[in-house]
Parts: C-alpha cells; sequence; structure tokens
C-alpha cells in the first residue's frame, strides 16, 4: 500500500513539474496588420521578428530580429537609418530565402538599387497570402504563400512557406520549411554562389575589419571611411567541424555558429542545415562584414570546381528547403548546438 501511495505521489509531482513548465512558456503571439503588410512576432508583449513584404524589397522576409534582451541582431539599412551601419549589398535584408540563378534570373541581388535598363535580368518574390496564423504558448505558427516571377510576370515558382516559432529559456528558434512548385515547363537552378537561406547582421555581430568601406548616419548621409572602428565589433564564426573565423567561408557542414557581444548580452546566431535539404550538408557562403548563408544548390565556387549542382525541377514537380535558426543569449556550445541539431533532424 505504501509503495502505490509513493509511486502515485511521484507520478502526481511529476505532472505537476510538467504542467508548470508548460504553464510558464511565454506566450508567442503573431500579430496580423494587413495595412503595413507585415506580422509581428511577439513574445509575452516584446518584440522578436516581423515577417515583412513591403513594397520597397524584392522578396518577403523576417525584419527585425531582435535577441531576448531586446538588441537589434540584423541590419538596420536600408529599412531605417542607423549610425554606423555599411551601405554596401541593399538587397541584404534580414532573414531571407532566395536563389541568384533561376532560369537565368537573379532573384538574390534584386533590389531598388538595380538600374532600370538591367531588371529584365532580375527575379522577384512577390507576397500573395497568409495561409494560417496559431498563437501559442512556447511556439506559434505562421504560414504564407508567395509567387516567384520573372519581368514579364510570368509565375516561375509557387512557395509556400511556414515559420514555427519557438521559445526556450534563453533560446529562440525559427524553423522554416518552403516547398517551391514549378509553374513552367522547366525550372533550372543552376549552380551560383548567391543562396539561399541568409541573414544579414548588425555591426556588433561582423567579424572585426580595418578595410575601407561606406558608412550611413542617422540622417542617412553616407560616408567613406578608410579605417573602420572596431570597438563593439566582436563576432566570430564557428562551424560544427570546429573552422573559426574568416576561414568558416566555402566549407561544408551542418552547422555554423556566429557569437558575439552587444551591450553586455552574449549573442549566438546559428544556422542549422536539415538532411532532407538537395546538396546537403550545405556550403556556408558567410563572409567576415556581416552575411551568414547556408548554400545548399550552390557548390562550384566553394569547391574551387570539384563539386558542381544543377537542380531542375519539372511542372509540376516541387521540392523542399528546411532551416532552422536559432537565437541564443549565451555562447551555445558545440554540445548545445549538436543537441538542437540532432533534434531538428528527427
Amino acid at each position: 500500500m505504501k509503495y502505490k501511495v509513493l509511486v502515485f505521489l511521484t507520478v502526481l509531482s511529476s505532472s505537476l513539474l510538467l504542467f508548470s513548465q508548460c504553464s510558464n512558456k511565454p506566450m508567442v503571439d503573431l500579430q496580423v496588420n494587413d495595412a503595413e503588410k507585415k506580422v509581428d512576432v511577439m513574445v509575452d508583449g516584446k518584440l522578436f521578428t516581423s515577417y515583412i513584404y513591403p513594397d520597397i524589397i524584392k522578396k518577403p522576409v523576417l525584419w527585425p530580429v531582435m535577441s531576448p534582451e531586446g538588441n537589434m541582431l540584423t541590419r538596420s539599412y536600408p529599412m531605417i537609418n542607423k549610425e554606423g551601419d555599411r551601405t554596401d549589398h541593399p538587397h541584404h535584408v534580414g532573414v531571407w530565402l532566395n536563389y541568384g540563378d533561376v532560369n537565368r534570373l537573379d532573384f538574390w541581388n534584386n533590389s531598388e538599387a538595380i538600374d532600370p535598363e538591367k531588371r529584365d535580368l532580375y527575379g522577384t518574390i512577390y507576397h500573395r497570402a497568409i495561409k494560417k496564423v496559431e498563437s501559442g504558448k512556447g511556439k506559434a505558427l505562421l504560414v504564407t504563400t508567395s509567387d516567384w516571377k520573372s519581368p514579364d510576370n510570368t509565375i516561375v515558382l509557387e512557395e509556400q512557406t511556414s515559420f514555427e516559432f519557438i521559445t526556450l529559456e534563453n533560446v529562440r528558434i525559427i524553423d522554416r520549411s518552403t516547398t517551391l512548385k514549378a509553374v513552367i515547363d522547366e525550372v533550372k537552378f543552376t549552380d551560383n554562389k548567391e543562396g539561399m537561406f541568409a541573414i544579414r547582421v548588425a555591426r556588433e555581430m561582423e567579424l572585426p575589419s580595418e578595410k575601407p568601406t561606406n558608412l550611413v548616419d542617422s540622417h542617412g548621409v553616407v560616408t567613406k571611411v578608410e579605417k573602420m572602428d572596431n570597438t563593439f565589433v566582436k563576432g566570430d564564426y564557428r562551424s560544427a567541424e570546429g573552422v573559426e573565423g574568416k576561414e568558416v567561408w566555402g566549407t561544408r557542414c551542418r552547422w555554423m555558429k556566429l557569437s558575439s557581444e552587444i551591450k553586455g548580452e552574449q549573442i549566438a546566431i546559428v544556422i542549422i542545415d536539415h538532411p532532407s535539404n538537395v546538396g546537403y550538408p550545405t556550403y556556408w557562403h558567410a563572409r567576415d562584414y556581416g552575411l551568414f548563408a547556408a548554400n545548399t544548390l550552390g557548390q562550384k565556387i566553394f569547391s574551387d570546381g570539384k563539386n558542381e549542382l544543377n537542380f531542375r525541377l519539372n511542372k509540376g514537380e516541387s521540392v523542399t528547403f528546411k532551416y532552422r535558426l536559432v537565437v541564443a543569449a549565451e555562447n551555445l556550445s558545440d554540445n548545445q548546438i549538436n543537441q538542437l541539431a540532432d533534434e531538428y533532424a528527427k
């Protein structure tokens, strides 16, 4: 009898603990704002990120991305003027997925800065609809559809993307799953270094560099700076294979971490590739100036010509790409990231 009571109390205690853990999870609330063409992702009332699709950029993106303590992790330019931001690559906005050569159209480099005479060479991804919005304790789900179009308005690919936003104690996760379906007879993804799932990070997340560059001030005035001030620039890469710093560019592995510190908050941003992706494990198009990208389809330039991947879809065929973006308020260890990667792979 005493044994049965002990077992009952143990089970009851475990159930209460589980309930307590579930009830303590922060609320992830998705707030749709059609007028401003965005969906805000709020964690206990504070902005984590926004899904945005304004007319001034050429694809839907997540921007900004905020740390658990409220520091902006994505570059502000060209959306807003923040003093000290680089002004290169205006197509690097927030977190996005696209590619540099789809039927010879460049979806990656397209922006408002393209010369009108050259726009026939670029493709645009148009947000079409929000299909599902589910807020909840500890996680939320957003499902959207978009069209990849050529300059003559022909739909090349239909896209359906699900974003799952997950919150843990001091970790926030974005799991993106994007299915692309060919609408025309043949869609060719020709091997290209410009791809595929990417984030452009804030100045504080970059790797220290003294190379001359153009910086913007809070009024939008651009000035050439001959020597960079790296006082608050503390970023560093580390790969799943232990490669660090600028040497990670062109390497191949299942995850990559970019760590730094912003206003005393330790930060780690991790991109994890999924084993089901074409071209797994990904090559890393990760630059010291703040572009952090996983390119599963582009292989030739990263491998010095040893590998090449030219992927294609026939009309009606589809392919799915999955990536996990982790934002942590600590410098995650290899073991911690491996656990997140193993769980994601399942």
